[in-house]
């Protein structure tokens, strides 16, 4: 079972950048993904990558300001997030092992890290 460890959340302001990273403990999983949970809210699938980046999926709610991508030899995905706005404050999670069929389905992950929290300020 993989295990996987989010990092790089933090306090910004509106409209600044944050990258997140997420390290994996074994390699193997093509379809990896980021999420995010704000209090009172549903987890929210928000980006995912296939293999090296061959595929790139985004939800509409982000895409043009964030960037997913991965470094295989180093077993790890990074999220930049760019243009940050308040509504974006949630805890990201990571997963791995997603289903093609919705890349952006958090419910069709098995695996999960412990999140990173983000805050942006207004």
């Amino acid at each position: 079972q993989v295990q996987l460890v989010e990092s790089g959340g933090g306090s910004v302001q509106a409209g600044g950048s944050l990258r997140l990273s997420c390290e994996a403990s074994t390699a193997g999983y093509k379809l990896m993904g980021w999420s995010r949970q704000a209090p009172g809210k549903e987890r929210e699938g928000v980006a995912a990558i296939y293999d090296g980046g061959s595929a790139t999926y985004y939800s509409p709610s982000v895409k043009g300001r964030f960037t997913v991508s991965r470094d295989n030899a180093k077993n790890t995905m990074y999220l930049q997030m760019t243009s940050l706005k308040p509504e974006d404050n949630a805890m990201y999670y990571c997963a791995a092992g997603g289903r093609m069929e919705n890349p952006l389905d958090s419910t069709g992950y098995p695996y999960w890290g412990q999140g990173t929290q983000v805050t942006v300020s207004s």
